[in-house]
């Protein structure tokens, strides 16, 4: 899976990480629901870093089509309250 986070890079992902994906993407959904800013801010942090710690980065030069974008790092819970809807950001 390729997962470009807005502003920044592109990362392929290993498929064994999907379910840790959707778990941190529930964590975001679920904070944005309860709309508590400082909550959204940690479920959010924690996600973009799994991306980057997990992540092989995808050369500027390929082109390569993303399967996943995720809003900038500075997303805020308004912001938020519009991109993670329903499923969250990665459909189930």
């Amino acid at each position: 899976m390729i997962v470009r986070i807005s502003g920044e890079d592109q990362y392929r992902l290993d498929p064994a990480h999907d379910g840790r994906l959707n778990e941190l993407d529930s964590d975001v959904l679920a904070a944005v629901e309860v709309g508590g800013e400082e909550r959204f801010r940690d479920a959010y942090t924690r996600l973009l870093e799994f991306v980057r710690a997990n992540g092989t980065p995808v050369a500027d030069d390929d082109l390569e089509g993303s399967d996943l974008i995720l809003p900038p790092s500075d997303l805020t819970l308004a912001e938020a309250g519009r991109e993670f809807t329903g499923e969250g950001l990665i459909p189930d």
